[in-house]
C-alpha cells in the first residue's frame, strides 16, 4: 500500500481556523467525523487527549502527530493540516506547529495500512520535504510531494539492501518503540538510520510498534555490532544485548537526538550492558519521580501479594461460618478451611516484600526480600522484651505487614548497592555474582539488618497501630472508614484506591481475627462499589444526561458494582471527572461513615457483595452500599448537564 492510500483531498485543512491546542484538535476531529473516517467524536477526542497526557505529539521542528488507534475509528487516514501563524501546541522543542498530520487505525487495521503510516511517519524526517510541505497551496500538491518522497526513499532502501551488512561499515543495532506504535517507533528508526548514514556506519533498527515486531535483529548482527541505541518507551527484549556498549533513552531522543545517540555508541561513551542490570525501559525511568518509583515497585509487590490475600482470607473468612454454624472449631470442615487459608496468609507478607525487592533490584533481589519478609512475620524473644511479646497475641506477627514493606525496600536497594561495588570486578568473575556473591552478602545483610533494626522498631509501631485500632471508639471510626471509603473515590484504582486498600488488607493480614480490621475491610469495599453502582443509577434513571455509549456501559457496572470492581467507573470519570469523582467521594464517605457507625465487619479482603453471608450484619451491609450509591447517582444525575448540552 502506497503513502496516497492513506491521504485523500477531502481530509486535508490548508489553513486552520483554531489558534490553540484544543481548538485545533476539536477542528480537525470534526473534519474526520464529517468525513466518515471517524464514527464517535467524543470518543475519538479522548483516545487523542489520552495520548497527549502521556507526551506532547508536538515532535518539534514545526510538526505535530496527535494519533489514536480504537473502536470510534472506521479507517486508516491521515489527516493533514496547516496553520498559517502557528499554534502552541507544547512541542518538545517550545516552538509553536504548522502542519498537522492526524493519523487515525481502526482497531481492526491491518498491515498495509500500518505499514503505510509507519512510512509516511519516517518521511516527516527528511527537512526538504517538511519545508515544501509548508509551502504548499493544495491538496493535490500535498499529495504529489508525498509520491515523490516515497519513490525516492524507496529506491534508497533498495539500493542500501544492496549494500548493506557487508561487513565493510560499522554496524550500530537499536530498537525503537513507542506506547501507541504508530508514528514515533518509525520517525525515531528513519532518524536513527540517516544519522548513521551521516557518520558512514550502518545502523539497523527493530521497530516494536502496533503491528508487531518489524526488522528483527538477528544474533550475528547483534553480535557484530559496535554498539546498541534503544530508543524507547516501553519494555525491550533487553537480554540479548548482554556485554554491548548500550545507550537507552525515550523514543522522543530518538527522533530528536539522532546524532548524539549514535555519536554516544561511536565515541565509547555508552556503558556496557549486563543483562542484571536496571535498564530494560528506558522510556518509565526517564519519566518517573521518586515517588512514581516507589508507588511502582509498592504496586509490584503488591499485585504479587492480592491473590494470597484474597485466597487465604475467603477460605478463612468461610472457616470461621463453618466453626459457627456447622460443626464448631472441631470439625473437619473448619479444620481444613482455616488451615488452608493461615497457610496462604503465611506466604502474604514474604511475597510482599520479595516482589517490592525483585522490581527494584531484578531478579537477584527476590531471594533476600523474601527472607527479610519471612523474618518480618517470624518472633523473636531475643529482642524486644515482654512489651513486644504482647504483639503475638494482639497481631499475627511481631513486624508484620508494615515490616514485611520496609523489608522490600531494603532488600531491593540493598542489591543494587552490591552491584554498584561489583561492577568493577574482572569480568573473569562475572559468573560469581548472581551465583554467590549477591545471594551470600545479600542474604547476610538483610538478615541482620532485619533482625537489630526492622524488627524491633517495626514491632513496637505493629502493636501500637493494632492496639489503637483494637481501642478505637466508635466516633472515631466513624471518622477512619469514612475517609478509606472517600479514598477509593478519588482516583479509582490510583494511588489514593490503593493507598486506602493496602491499609485496610494490611490491618486485617496482622490480624484477620480484629474486629475492627474487619470493620475497616467492609469499609473500603463499600467505598469502592458506590462508584460503579452510581453511574449505572445515573445512566438507568437520568438518561438525557449519558450518550449511548455510556448508557450500556452503565448496565455493566450494575455487576461490576456487585463484584467490588471500582474501575468500572474510570470511563465516566474520564468523560467528566468534574462531576463524576466528587458525587463519588461524596457518595463513598456516606456509605463508609455507615459502616463505622454500625460497626459491620466483613471478614474478607475482597469479593464485594458476593461475601456478604460472611458479614456480621448482612441487612445493613446491603444497605450501607445502597444508601451511599443512591446519594453519589442522584447528586450526579441532577448535577450534571443533558448530553445536547
Amino acid at each position: 500500500m502506497k503513502i496516497k492510500d492513506i491521504l485523500a483531498p477531502e481530509s486535508m485543512i490548508m489553513s486552520l481556523k483554531a489558534t490553540n491546542k484544543e481548538d485545533a484538535i476539536k477542528e480537525m476531529a470534526d473534519l474526520e467525523v464529517q468525513t466518515g473516517i471517524v464514527n464517535n467524536e467524543d470518543e475519538f477526542i479522548k483516545s487523542i487527549w489520552a495520548r497527549e497526557d502521556e507526551s506532547t505529539t508536538g515532535i518539534g521542528d514545526g510538526i505535530a502527530m496527535p494519533h489514536a488507534r480504537n473502536k470510534s475509528i472506521n479507517k486508516a487516514r491521515v489527516l493533514f493540516a496547516k496553520s498559517e501563524k502557528g499554534i502552541d501546541f507544547n512541542s518538545l522543542d517550545g516552538k509553536p506547529v504548522y502542519l498537522f498530520f492526524m493519523i487515525t487505525a481502526p482497531d481492526g487495521a491491518d498491515n498495509t495500512h500500518l505499514e503505510a503510516l509507519a512510512k509516511l511517519s519516517g518521511l516527516l524526517i527528511n527537512p526538504d520535504l517538511v519545508s515544501a510541505l509548508k509551502l504548499a497551496q493544495s491538496p493535490k500538491e500535498v499529495i504529489t510531494l508525498f509520491e515523490q518522497a516515497e519513490a525516492k526513499s524507496d529506491a534508497e532502501k533498495r539500493a542500501e539492501t544492496q549494500t548493506a551488512n557487508t561487513g565493510e561499515k560499522p554496524l550500530i543495532v537499536g530498537v525503537t518503540a513507542c506506547i501507541n506504535g504508530i508514528a514515533h517507533t518509525y520517525m525515531a528508526q528513519e532518524a536513527l538510520i540517516k544519522a548513521g548514514k551521516k557518520r558512514g556506519v550502518d545502523v539497523r533498527i527493530e521497530t516494536n510498534g502496533s503491528e508487531g515486531v518489524k526488522d528483527r535483529l538477528t544474533p550475528e548482527e547483534i553480535s557484530r555490532a559496535q554498539g546498541v541505541v534503544i530508543a524507547s518507551d516501553k519494555k525491550v527484549d533487553m537480554p540479548r544485548f548482554d556485554g554491548k556498549p548500550l545507550i537507552s533513552r525515550p523514543v522522543v531522543d530518538g527522533i530528536n537526538k539522532p546524532d548524539e545517540l549514535v555519536a554516544t555508541v561511536l565515541d565509547g561513551k555508552a556503558s556496557v550492558y549486563h543483562s542484571d542490570s536496571k535498564i530494560a525501559d528506558a522510556g518509565d525511568s526517564s519519566k518517573q519521580g521518586v515517588w512514581g518509583s516507589i508507588y511502582k515497585n509498592l504496586m509490584n509487590g503488591v499485585s504479587h501479594m492480592l491473590p494470597f490475600v484474597i485466597g487465604g482470607g475467603i477460605l478463612m473468612a468461610i472457616s470461621f461460618i463453618v466453626e459457627n454454624y456447622a460443626g464448631g472449631p472441631k470439625s473437619p470442615a473448619f479444620i481444613f478451611l482455616n488451615n488452608a487459608g493461615n497457610m496462604a496468609f503465611a506466604f502474604m507478607v514474604p511475597i510482599l516484600s520479595g516482589y517490592i525487592a525483585e522490581s527494584i533490584g531484578d531478579l537477584p533481589a527476590l531471594m533476600p526480600g523474601f527472607v527479610g519478609g519471612f523474618m518480618a512475620t517470624v518472633y523473636s524473644g531475643s529482642y524486644g522484651g515482654a512489651y513486644v511479646a504482647n504483639v503475638v497475641t494482639n497481631a499475627k506477627s511481631p513486624a508484620g505487614f508494615l515490616g514485611g514493606l520496609a523489608s522490600g525496600f531494603i532488600a531491593g536497594y540493598l542489591v543494587v548497592g552490591l552491584k554498584k561495588l561489583c561492577a568493577k570486578m574482572p569480568k573473569s568473575l562475572e559468573g560469581m555474582k548472581p551465583m554467590l556473591i549477591y545471594p551470600i552478602l545479600s542474604l547476610l545483610f538483610i538478615a541482620l539488618i532485619m533482625y537489630y533494626i526492622v524488627n524491633p522498631i517495626f514491632s513496637t509501631i505493629n502493636f501500637a497501630i493494632t492496639n489503637f485500632l483494637n481501642q478505637m471508639g466508635t466516633g472515631n471510626l466513624v471518622v477512619l472508614t469514612t475517609i478509606l471509603a472517600a479514598m477509593m473515590s478519588i482516583d479509582m484504582g490510583g494511588p489514593f484506591n490503593k493507598a486506602a486498600y493496602v491499609f485496610a488488607s494490611g490491618a486485617f493480614a496482622n490480624d484477620p481475627h480484629s474486629t475492627v480490621a474487619a470493620v475497616m475491610m467492609a469499609a473500603v469495599m463499600v467505598g469502592g462499589m458506590v462508584p460503579p453502582f452510581a453511574t449505572a443509577i445515573g445512566t438507568a434513571f437520568f438518561k438525557n444526561k449519558y450518550t449511548e455509549d455510556e448508557r450500556r456501559a452503565g448496565v455493566t457496572n450494575w455487576i461490576l458494582g456487585f463484584s467490588f470492581i471500582t474501575e468500572g467507573a474510570i470511563p465516566f470519570a474520564a468523560a467528566d471527572a468534574g462531576h463524576v469523582i466528587p458525587s463519588c467521594i461524596i457518595g463513598s464517605a456516606v456509605g463508609g461513615a455507615l459502616v463505622g457507625l454500625w460497626r459491620i465487619g466483613v471478614p474478607a479482603p475482597h469479593g464485594g457483595l458476593w461475601v456478604s453471608p460472611l458479614a456480621n450484619h448482612i441487612v445493613l451491609y446491603f444497605v450501607a452500599t445502597i444508601i451511599g450509591s443512591i446519594v453519589a447517582g442522584v447528586i450526579l444525575g441532577l448535577w450534571k448537564k443533558p448530553v445536547d448540552k
